[in-house]
Parts: C-alpha cells; structure tokens; sequence
C-alpha cells in the first residue's frame, strides 16, 4: 500500500488511498513500468521519499506527492515505449504535473505510545496557489489467507473488520486478537465516512467468473470515482475499511488527519486526546537523540541529514516477505491447477524454501524481494542502526529453510539457484566487528553460529563454481550482471569455456574472510585452528593459479592487469580484454597476519611454517614486513593476490581519471572503451563492448542494471576498505599517484579516504544547492519543498554522478552513511 504498514506477519495492513478528483483509479499503490515498457527497463514513476524512522519504527514518516491533474499514466507508458535506449528515460517530473506547485505532499507519521498502540498523522499539504479538493481513505484490511483453500500454519480464518457503537472499528484476528481503529472527524477534516468491502478478488470483473460476495476488493474505487454507494456494505462489516474524507484544501494551506490503530490490551486512556501530540513529540526527540548518539558531531548538518535519509530508507524497506515454494508450485486448492509447465519452472528445485520473514529489501518498488549479495551491504549500515537486527539477517539466510542441502544460499526471487558473490562471510565477519560493546566484548556466539553454516556454503562454490579443480572459479557471478561481453551465468555461443578473474577474486575473499574468521574463534577455540590451516593454504592455492597457473593465470603481464580468459575448444586461451572491474576486484582479496597473534597459535603456527618451508612454489605468495606501530615492532605476512609490483601496476590504471577513477568513485568500466570499444568474434558473431557511463544500451538482466560505466557503491566499498588493509602492510612508504599522471603521491590510506570523499560528494550539494546526484533536475536545489529530500540510486553517472536505475535502492547505496562516518572520524587506515 501506499506508505503502508503492517504487522510483522503481514496479517493486518494500513495504507492510505487518495483520489484528486481526475483519476479514472483510486491511487492505492506506487506505479511505474515493467521491463518491457521502460526503455531502460523497469522503473518506478512517483515521487515519494522515506525521511525518517527509529530503528524500532516508534517514529518514522515518508512523504508521497500527488499531482492534482490526472495521473499521466497513458503519457509516461507511451512515451517512454517510443524512447529507444540511447534516449533518456521519461519521468513524471517531465510530464509537469508538479509545475506551478499543482500537487499535495502527503505527509505520514506514525509514532507508538506502545508496541501495538500506533498514532497515525497525516498531513495533506495543497502546494498550488488556489484551492484543491482531495479524497483521502485511510485503509485498514486484512491479508486474505482465507479464500484459497489452504489450512494450517499463516492460513487462518476469515477474520471480521466492524464498526462498533462508539465509532470506531474493531479488527478481529485469530491470531493478532483485537485492535482497534479510530479516525477524527473535526471542523477542519470536515465529514468522515466509514467504509466496508471485503478484501477478495473481483473475479466477476477481471475473468469472468462469480463473486462469492457483492463486496469486493475494488469496491472503494466504485464507490467514490463512480458514485455506486451499493458497492460497499451497508451492514458496516468486511475485511477490509476506510474512512473516507474529502477534504477541501486552501491554497498553501494544509489539513491533519489523527488516527490511531491499538490493541484492546493496550487501549489508551484518551484515543485522540492531548497525548496524541505529546507523544509524537516525545517520539521526535527520541528518534533525534539516538541519530545524534551514532553521528559523528563533526559532520556538518547537511550531510547528517543525507546520513539520516540513508538509515530512513533501510528501514522503511524491511517488508514482511512470504514465499513458500512447494505450495507455489501446487497451487491453491481454490483456484484453477497451475500450468504443468510452473513444475518444471523458476525456483522448481527449491521445495524446501519456505520465506516467511520480515526481509530487508533492495528497493520497496523495483526490487520488493530480497537478493542475496544486497543484503550483505544493507547490514553494514545497519550494524549501526540495529545490531540485533543485522545479526539476525545473517543468520536467517544461513537457516535451513533458506539454504539449501548442498549449502547453496537463495539468490534471489526470480532465480534463486543464480550466483551472486560471495560476500555473506563477509557481512558477518564485518557486522561482528561494528557491533563490538564500548569495552571491546564482541558476539564471538553469532561468529560460531554463522562459520558452522558458512562452511558448508563455502564447499558448495568449490564443488559447484570450480569445475576443473584448478582453483580457477566461473559461473554466473551475477552481481556484476552484464559487466561482461556476454551473459556469463548462460553457456557460451560456441560452448567455451570461461575463467573468470572476479569469479576466481571473489572465492579468494570468501576463503580470506573464513580465515580470519577461523583465527579470530581460534584465540579461544583452539580446535579451530586446523579449519583456519585449511583456508590459509586454499587461500593461497586460488592466488597461485590465478597468478600464475599455464604461466600467468589470469595475469596479462603486457597490459599489466587482470582479464577472463576464455578457452576454446582445441585448447586455445584468449584473454578477454576488456578494462573493467573484473580486473579489479582480485585487489579486494586481501588479509594481514599478524606475527605475534599467530604467535599464540601454535598449532596454526606449526602448520603455517612448515607450508612456507616446503611449498616454495605457493609461499612466494606470502610478503613479510617488520613495521613500527605506537613505538613497538611488529611483524606482518600480508596474504594478497597481487604482488607489490602488480598492486601499483592495476592501481596505475584504477586511479586513472581517463580509464577507472571517477569524480564520484571507480568505474566499473575503463573510460578508454568510449573510443576503443572491445570486440570479439565467437562462432560467427560479434560480441562487444563499450563505455556506457549511464543507463544500460544492452538488454541484457532487464535494462536497467548496468556494470559497463557507472559508480556502484557495493564494490567501491570494498574496495576502499581493501586499501586500508594494504596500507596497514605497506604502511607510509607505499605512495602512488593519484590521480595518476598528477605527481601527487598518496599513501593507500589516503587514496581510501580520497575515494570514500568521491563517493560522499556525489550527495554534497554545492553552493547553489545542485548535488550531483540530482542530475539536470533544478527543483531539488531550488523548490522549497524539493530541498532537503534525498534519493538514493542504484548506482550513478560514470562521468557527472547523476543517479541512475532504481531510484530509491537506498539498500546499498545507504553505505554512503558509513563513509561520511568514517569521513567525519578521519581515522583512515588505523582499522585492518
């Protein structure tokens, strides 16, 4: 629903509905296009914003604007149905509706008095210079389990919404007991009328089938756009309710709505009294108080504000998700039997998945399911927000009704047995780490938890991802989706094969992060100890093949960089040379061991010995470094793909402003294949490759997903966090330039924290208020109520920031909070 809540069950839902007197439909639920209708693929066309929310949600509010014009439906359909890719997308904006102030801003607020006492308040703002009348339904219903011939568990009763004598509704759930729902009617709100249908499909209207009741689903909209008072039910029962309220509104002027949704057990002693307003603005003040404990004081207030947007968006993007797979694939008893074509479908091998979770989603609108590799980003901000939360978010997806039996992790929805990297160890090696007590006492439980179960995850991607048994990994990988010539998760044209340098990058930082996971619970635990043996010599294993398996693994020694490399049949090895983040990301695997935390280790330390005293062939892998720290000496063996030589040859060309380096971050794509694209030719056809800075020119993954230009946040993140770790070895001594060709030589602490500022910047407005992120939009930096509201896209322009893709991914792009964290800290490589 539209800035809708629910229970954590999804049982009982609130949302508002409005209508501006023009529509031909109630406005119920965000609109936008699916892929096939986008010219860049699927993409929200609203303007809504989440601004604020405590982690336990006792305050959060968003805001939605509604032209007063007719919705442009068929205009923004038809119109970008016309554009082709190399057009940008049409948004709503362009439509004008929001010219000359001709719109509300419905504003949301909800404040708890108790965990199920909830304060609603809406505010309808008319921004137009004359007077706007507007319909405004707050909606309660429940979430129909009864009508599909189901029983069991999340399969209850019908339940009864009902007026009661005192003029509110009564809610009854079997499982939620009953709540309660009170809406004001004053002189400013004006008449106040409740609601009722059922909430079931009208089958009569949409297949021509029978109704099993008069009352149905879309019974509202008949009734206030069509005038048909027979639609709803006069016995004042149903499951679903309103009040409806027309509201006449002065020119910039605005009305409030109060309501109030509780629990008979936790009734308020006055519904819509005095504490109303004292407890929104206790709830404020909490929700400033906590936000003011975990920012930094001497982050400007510009940025504390883009900061509390970010964390905002998180949380306003949890969403109770409900997906079992076995009663997808049968069908509902109720309903007609399936295709017998679903069986052997998406997701048919998953019968065991059974989600029914409150999930933190990429993106409430285009991306309302989870996807793996997202969600191991979106709890790093988190860890901050709500550290039990992100703990159990790490935990939920390692659980059996997730992973499969051979360790596999769902990937996401539509192709749960796709690959994305394997950052899951990661996240809760990380999260482990944020969430350390003041006293430094750290969850060394939710680490044993998490390590048991990532094991077995860990030998599925060697088994599966690892063909060969050369330590060479390929596969899919599909978080960097159509980075490649071609759509590496399909078979390729002419049945060749590939080794991926991400691919084979990406398993050498999972076995990393196991390492330190194993050394970490080893402190303690000696018995893990041997397990960490395991992952130190895998690690280096996967480094030594792609270094330098068949000669130079991956390794072109001429260009100085990391490329796939495709083999064709007759045993022919092309290298696939194309500048992109591919050759970038063997720099994230990367770890330090400290000598004398070793030291303690002696079963460790014995192994680890032995292996460089008779693996020569591997150990020349390993760098040893002396370093003075604090006045004392400490010795380091730094466990990375690239040597020292290597490091400074792939940075030359990341840090380079006409190739990676970016004014907002890294691309993901060289610059230098605007002028020379990469082609390739296999089985009679062209395959290529160019620099798209913006949205995709590729169908390829739907459109609007594009890795062949942009800044992404995900891996702009770990890289910066991976130079940190360079730095802790190299320490002051290791200087590059950058930019490159500039003279101005950086310690890897300092290009960090040089590329944390490029990301930031790209939500820092400038003097007249333009942030890079807004693109040519001039509303935000000039429009009083566009100022102060933030967006965060899916990734951003390659060469000018501007957004791009999802426009409210706030998931991974709300990693831009930790870097002003970390900005305003200025501690740059002191955390290894």
């Amino acid at each position: 629903g539209l800035l809708g809540i629910s229970d954590r069950e999804g049982r009982l839902c609130f949302a508002i509905a409005l209508w501006n007197g023009r529509d031909p439909v109630l406005k119920e639920r965000l609109f936008g296009l699916t892929n096939g209708e986008g010219n860049h693929g699927e993409d929200v066309k609203e303007s809504y914003f989440f601004l604020d929310s405590s982690p336990t949600h006792s305050y959060f509010k968003a805001l939605y604007k509604y032209p007063q014009t007719e919705f442009p439906y068929r205009q923004l359909v038809e119109e970008n149905r016309r554009r082709g890719r190399d057009a940008g997308e049409f948004e709503i904006a362009d439509t004008g509706v929001f010219d000359d102030g001709r719109y509300f801003d419905v504003l949301a607020e909800y404040a708890k008095r108790a965990p199920n006492d909830i304060l609603i308040r809406l505010t309808i703002a008319n921004r137009a210079g004359e007077p706007a009348v507007i319909h405004v339904l707050p909606s309660l219903w429940f979430r129909n389990t009864w009508a599909w011939g189901r029983t069991g568990e999340g399969y209850w009763k019908k339940p009864t919404i009902a007026a009661t004598a005192d003029d509110k509704l009564a809610a009854a759930h079997d499982s939620l007991g009953i709540f309660h729902f009170a809406a004001e009617a004053t002189q400013q709100t004006g008449e106040r009328t409740w609601l009722f249908t059922e909430n079931e499909t009208n089958a009569a209207r949409l297949f021509g089938g029978q109704n099993s009741s008069p009352f149905v689903k879309d019974a509202f909209h008949e009734y206030v756009i069509n005038g048909r008072r027979e639609a709803v039910n006069p016995e004042a029962t149903g499951t679903k309710a309103a009040a409806h309220y027309r509201l006449e509104i002065p020119a910039r002027g605005e009305v409030s709505l109060r309501l109030r949704l509780f629990h008979e057990d936790e009734t308020p002693p006055h519904i819509l009294g005095e504490d109303f307003d004292e407890t929104f603005a206790q709830r404020v003040k909490e929700t400033g108080d906590f936000y003011d404990s975990i920012t930094p004081a001497s982050l400007p207030a510009e940025e504390r504000r883009v900061v509390r947007q970010a964390y905002a968006g998180l949380l306003w993007s949890k969403q109770f998700y409900y997906y079992d797979v076995r009663a997808w694939l049968e069908g509902d008893p109720n309903q007609p039997a399936p295709p017998k074509e679903r069986l052997e479908g998406r997701n048919q091998e998953w019968h065991h998945l059974f989600n029914r979770d409150v999930v933190s989603m990429p993106d409430k609108w285009e991306y309302p399911w989870y996807a793996a590799w997202d969600l191991s980003f979106h709890m790093i901000p988190f860890a901050a927000l709500d550290a039990d939360f992100a703990k159990e978010q790490l935990i939920l997806f390692l659980r059996e009704w997730y992973m499969r039996a051979n360790g596999q992790l769902p990937a996401y929805e539509f192709a749960f047995s796709d690959a994305n990297p394997p950052v899951h160890a990661w996240a809760c090696w990380q999260v482990y780490k944020l969430t350390a007590a003041a006293d430094g006492k750290k969850d060394r439980f939710f680490l044993e938890r998490v390590f048991q179960k990532l094991l077995i995850n860990f030998t599925w991607w060697v088994n599966r991802k690892d063909v060969q048994g050369r330590n060479l990994f390929a596969g899919g990988f599909l978080g960097l989706d159509n980075i490649g010539v071609f759509d590496r998760s399909q078979p390729l044209p002419a049945g060749e094969a590939l080794e991926q340098a991400d691919g084979t990058a990406w398993m050498a930082f999972y076995c990393a992060t196991m390492l330190r996971i194993a050394l970490e619970l080893a402190a303690e635990e000696p018995e893990y100890e041997d397990i960490a043996s395991k992952f130190f010599e895998h690690f280096v294993g996967i480094v030594d093949a792609i270094n330098a398996i068949g000669g130079q693994g991956l390794w072109d020694e001429a260009d100085g960089f990391y490329y796939d490399e495709i083999k064709i049949d007759g045993g022919d090895e092309i290298p696939l040379r194309v500048r992109s983040l591919v050759g970038l990301i063997p720099l994230i695997a990367v770890v330090n061991l400290d000598e004398d935390v070793l030291a303690r280790l002696r079963g460790f330390s014995k192994r680890m010995n032995w292996f460089l005293a008779n693996r020569q062939d591997l150990a020349r892998h390993i760098s040893y470094m002396q370093t003075r720290e604090h006045g004392q000496t400490h010795s380091l063996r730094l466990l990375a793909i690239p040597s020292r030589e290597r490091l400074e040859r792939v940075l030359s060309y990341m840090l380079d402003e006409n190739e990676f380096l970016s004014p907002y971050g890294i691309r993901s794509l060289s610059r230098v294949h605007a002028a020379a694209p990469y082609v390739i030719n296999l089985g009679g056809r062209d395959y290529k490759v160019d620099y798209e800075p913006g949205e995709s020119m590729t169908g390829l993954f739907g459109g609007n997903s594009n890795w062949r230009g942009p800044v992404w946040f995900p891996v702009n993140f770990l890289l910066v966090e991976a130079l940190e770790r360079y730095h802790h070895f190299y320490g002051e001594g290791f200087r590059v330039e950058c930019p490159t060709g500039s003279g101005n030589m950086l310690t890897l602490a300092e290009v960090a924290k040089e590329l944390a500022r490029r990301l930031a910047s790209i939500f820092v407005a400038d003097d007249e208020g333009r942030a890079p992120w807004q693109g040519t939009d001039a509303r935000f930096a000039t429009d009083p109520h566009w100022q102060n509201l933030t967006l965060f896209h899916e990734y951003f322009h390659g060469d000018t920031g501007r957004g791009v893709g999802a426009s409210h991914q706030t998931g991974w792009t709300a990693l831009v909070a930790q870097l002003f964290r970390r900005l305003a800290q200025d501690n740059w490589g002191e955390r290894a």
